[in-house]
């Protein structure tokens, strides 16, 4: 039966369609057909202050939960205000469903008040951007903007909205159910990531050879991983052959950092023994990864002795910056159980004699690793008088629950966090990683606040980044979110401090961010609980403190100014050639014995 129905309508019930339950926005003068149609309709609403903010909060509540997350603005600076959010999410591969008004159809090119170009801005920061000018074809543009944003490698998509569109009426069909039984994003991703399957049953069986064959292997796992949910598959055939587990900064949680496989994170600022591990692997097993240039350092270096085997769900990404042996295009978690299966048929048909094999030479390997980590454990000076950055973060890593979800924004203390907490799940942790965005965690931390109340969610930022996005604290104020915001403030701009002082001779310039709030008191404002630590024996209290209060609250950390992130690749150089800082204290005790690290690595 047909019924007449505005725009507007048909958006809000397009969304419902599609499972959403709340956006992220700020309105303005084209969207006020929209808002005014949202009066009283189930679909939350968050006002952010910031637009920006409204994305990058979509995007926290993407990472934490699978499902798309949805932001809306207004024509012109609303819209604009959106890109650099959209830009991460391209990059990262994060789902995001952009709605912007736009002025009216009739005015389109005549430079009216507001207008911009956002269809021409955003093509290269989203999947697809869509025009709409007819009412009428709003319910398949909105499904259709919801399919991509999932499909295959997920990404941001943008639908653009005249203000007449809103307001014209149409006569259309009633939608089929009330959307409640089609919250069905997160069905037709994984239906069509494995559809985009390419790879044919003998290149996997190559790749199980290669495997087998391999004395010194290194799986590397990056943020594919979690967006195909793959993480007990990648367990799964890391215990089967006992392979060390190195993580990608997008991959923290695909793999336990506590594990006895787990090498922690490679690259720039992995750790000694990870980067020495992945420099003389004879075989690299990449998973949902792109080998970046933040990973790889010098390509031409990187695991230059080993067979490289890749997959991932882009076809593009396959010999696109490391050239490979076995490329295997598909879904991850579908493509692991395959390539598993296959380890396992050889492994049974071979006999005993196989399987001694591997596990003679790898032990050998775990015990060189564990070598290196006791060479160069990650550690900091943990009696220094000054408060470092790093116990902070061990501190809450310790006393947080294992589901915490922790937002980062983008610097030391994001390497930090990298390095020192301890993550145990997928979707626990939320970083723009490829575009590097200061300003995301602590949006972010909001988006996913919202999207799970009940658990705790940690915003660890800097305090130049926390500056960027702070008039959010009105938001977080506003809607009761108990977001826990950490902030290790050594008043500067801490990596480009770090960088001048390294690579420029010292030569500091615009880095010094002293001039700043009283963080603590600046939530106090807002009527959030506001605390500042300056000394290390007040860090476990206060950490306690704020985990337990009810509500948001804020701890300004006064860390040491002169503390640098280590180890440290420098620009050009290959993972061998890593900076390491002369005297390093290593945290926590080092195991009695290497007997001690091999037992503890066989035991699983």
């Amino acid at each position: 039966m047909l019924r007449a129905a505005s725009g507007s309508e048909l958006l809000i019930e397009g969304l419902q369609r599609n499972g959403v339950d709340v956006f992220f926005g700020l309105p303005g003068g084209v969207v006020l057909p929209l808002y005014d149609a949202l009066h009283g309709a189930s679909i939350r609403r968050v006002l952010v202050r910031h637009e920006q903010a409204a994305a990058f909060a979509a995007d926290g509540y993407a990472r934490a939960t699978g499902r798309p997350g949805v932001c809306l603005a207004t024509s012109g600076p609303g819209a604009t205000n959106l890109v650099t959010a959209l830009t991460s999410a391209l990059m990262d591969s994060i789902p995001v469903v952009a709605i912007t008004g736009q002025v009216p159809a009739s005015l389109l090119g005549r430079d009216a008040f507001q207008e911009a170009d956002i269809i021409g801005i955003t093509l290269p920061s989203t999947k697809r951007s869509f025009a709409v000018r007819a009412a009428a074809d709003l319910p398949a543009v909105i499904d259709q903007a919801f399919a991509t944003a999932v499909a295959g490698r997920p990404g941001p998509v943008l639908v653009d909205i005249p203000k007449n569109v809103f307001m014209e009426r149409t006569e259309t069909a009633a939608p089929a159910g009330n959307g409640s039984e089609r919250v069905a994003e997160g069905n037709r991703g994984a239906e069509a990531r494995s559809a985009a399957r390419e790879w044919r049953t003998e290149d996997v069986e190559r790749a199980a050879s290669l495997i087998l064959k391999s004395r010194r292997p290194v799986l590397y796992v990056g943020g594919g991983t979690i967006t195909a949910d793959a993480s007990e598959e990648v367990r799964a055939l890391a215990e089967l052959l006992h392979i060390p587990v190195a993580t990608t900064l997008m991959a923290m949680g695909a793999f336990p950092s506590r594990h006895p496989l787990s090498l922690g994170m490679l690259g720039m600022h992995g750790s000694f023994a990870t980067n020495c591990a992945v420099t003389e692997c004879d075989l690299l097993l990449a998973v949902g990864a792109r080998f970046d240039d933040r990973v790889t350092g010098r390509v031409k270096d990187f695991a230059a002795h080993a067979r490289k085997i890749h997959i991932d769900i882009d076809p593009s990404e396959i010999g696109k910056n490391v050239r490979v042996d076995v490329g295997l295009v598909g879904d991850a978690r579908e493509t692991l159980a395959a390539l598993t299966a296959a380890v396992r048929r050889r492994l049974a048909s071979a006999g005993g004699a196989e399987a001694a094999g591997v596990s003679g030479a790898r032990e050998e390997w775990l015990a060189r690793i564990a070598a290196w980590r006791a060479e160069h454990p990650l550690g900091y000076e943990a009696h220094a008088p000054q408060l470092k950055p790093q116990h902070v973060v061990e501190t809450l890593s310790q006393q947080a629950g294992e589901d915490a979800i922790v937002a980062v924004d983008v610097g030391q203390h994001q390497m930090w966090t990298a390095q020192f907490f301890g993550f145990s799940r997928p979707r626990t942790w939320l970083s723009s990683s490829g575009l590097g965005s200061m300003g995301y965690g602590f949006p972010a931390a909001l988006g996913a606040q919202v999207a799970f109340p009940e658990r705790q969610v940690i915003a660890i930022v800097g305090d130049g980044g926390f500056q960027m996005t702070l008039n959010e604290l009105a938001t977080v104020a506003q809607y009761e979110l108990p977001v826990k915001i950490a902030i290790l403030n050594n008043r500067s701009l801490g990596m480009v401090r770090q960088w001048q002082e390294i690579f420029f001779e010292k030569r500091y310039c615009d880095v010094d961010l002293s001039f700043a709030p009283d963080f603590a008191r600046l939530a106090e404002s807002y009527g959030i609980r506001g605390v500042s630590v300056e000394r290390p024996t007040e860090v476990s209290g206060a950490v306690s403190e704020m985990l337990a209060h009810p509500g948001p609250c804020l701890v300004d950390f006064r860390v040491d100014p002169a503390e640098n992130v280590y180890p440290i690749v420098p620009p050009g150089g290959a993972l061998a050639e890593m900076m390491l800082e002369p005297v390093r204290v290593a945290a926590e005790p080092a195991p009695a014995s290497q007997e001690e690290v091999l037992e503890d690595l066989w035991a699983v």
